[in-house]
């Protein structure tokens, strides 16, 4: 009986492809870890057990590309371009390189955007990601075995012509998944496999004046890209209460009205489709925001919960819609992407900083930390209920 051989090489290739095309097999981690290696320097950073790991590209911007909770052979959490970066081009309007923790300054849009140049329109055509948030390198100022610290200094000018200067440091660092799960108000059993990391960003006015609201302020965003599959939905706690009070308890209309069957809003939480099938984008704004949310990947058992800085009573929050604005400090705290697949087989989980009103030398940090867990259902609900404040079974019902 004929048996064709198939070499290793053309096998990869063969998963590389069907990876890219379906969004459905992610490659392992040692596969990502070897695929960025080859064409940028990659940080490393693991616990001593090994399983534990996370790589960071300085080259951009210090961002976590991604991470896993079982070693090289384990499941790659973040998403990554793998076609761009092997093309070694750059795209005009931003270059999309994936990553799980990715450095961005807020506005995005309105008259004080970072994003758009003086007196343009607000439309694709004229929207260009800072260099120094896209392709500029950050500098390793320090590094050990579980951490690693970036520093860069920036100068932008916004949609109004105020100029400003700043220093950015963003220490990377692995977490104990205990500490981390804990610290969210769960408990991590022994059979669940985890790994926990967190950006630390501080940015400094180095300018001579201060940042005002007349003339804008900057607020840190960080941004996580995980790889999609079709049973993946994101989880949003949100605080309950009267919108005379606390205001819409979304804003759901970034990229037209998400429709019904995608977004659904229930006792005090939200379900977002996150399957890379339909471009959509929701937020949350400070009043109804907590400082956790997360996703599950059903098809895949994975629970992917995000903790990040959300200081109480503090209401001002840059806002990046494409439009001139009648309140500029109206904006969210929490978002939450979902792509149709054009730009790639991945959603977004997103926290924002407050709009910084820094006087020169004042310096203010935003964190922003991520655990992904892998297990049996039954352990993986346990911690969904402490953490959510949801069962998983909820969650893969949301949408049936």
């Amino acid at each position: 009986m004929f048996r064709p051989m198939i070499t290793k090489t053309i096998f990869f290739l063969f998963m590389s492809l069907l990876t890219t095309a379906s969004g459905l097999f992610a490659a392992n981690f040692g596969d990502d870890l070897q695929f960025l290696r080859q064409h940028t320097g990659v940080v490393l950073l693991q616990d001593k057990a090994g399983g534990a790991q996370v790589a960071v590209v300085p080259a951009w911007q210090g961002r976590v590309m991604t991470s896993t909770a079982r070693g090289a052979s384990g499941a790659s959490f973040g998403w990554v371009n793998r076609e761009l970066i092997a093309s070694g081009k750059l795209q005009p309007h931003i270059n999309v390189f994936g990553g799980e923790d990715r450095f961005w300054l807020g506005p995005e849009g309105g008259q004080f955007s970072v994003f758009f140049a003086k007196g343009v329109s607000f439309d694709l055509k004229n929207w260009f990601t800072p260099a120094a948030l896209d392709t500029e390198p950050f500098a390793v100022v320090k590094q050990s075995a579980d951490s690693v610290l970036c520093r860069r200094d920036i100068q932008l000018t916004n949609y109004s012509g105020t100029r400003f200067s700043l220093s950015v440091d963003r220490e990377v660092r692995l977490v104990p998944a205990k500490e981390a799960v804990a610290g969210v108000g769960g408990v991590l059993p022994a059979g669940v496999s985890a790994v926990a990391f967190e950006s630390v960003n501080t940015i400094k006015n180095t300018g001579a004046a201060p940042w005002t609201k007349t003339t804008g302020l900057l607020s840190v965003w960080i941004l996580g890209m995980f790889n999609a599959s079709p049973e993946s939905t994101a989880v949003i706690p949100f605080v309950t209460g009267p919108e005379a009070k606390l205001g819409p308890i979304v804003n759901d209309t970034y990229f037209g009205k998400v429709p019904a069957d995608r977004l659904v809003v229930k006792d005090g939480v939200l379900f977002f489709r996150a399957d890379a099938q339909f471009r959509s984008k929701i937020g949350l704004s400070p009043r109804r925001a907590k400082s956790v949310l997360g996703s599950y990947d059903a098809a895949n058992r994975t629970l992917t919960l995000v903790k990040f800085t959300l200081l109480a009573g503090v209401t001002d929050y840059v806002n990046s819609m494409w439009e001139l604005q009648n309140d500029p400090f109206h904006g969210d705290a929490v978002n939450s992407y979902n792509d149709d697949g054009k730009l790639g087989r991945f959603y977004e989980l997103e926290s924002s900083s407050p709009a910084l009103a820094l006087a020169p030398g004042a310096s203010a940090t935003h964190r922003h930390q991520t655990i992904h867990l892998q297990g049996d259902e039954k352990e993986l609900d346990a911690i969904a209920q402490a953490t959510l404040g949801v069962r998983l079974d909820a969650i893969k019902r949301a949408f049936k």
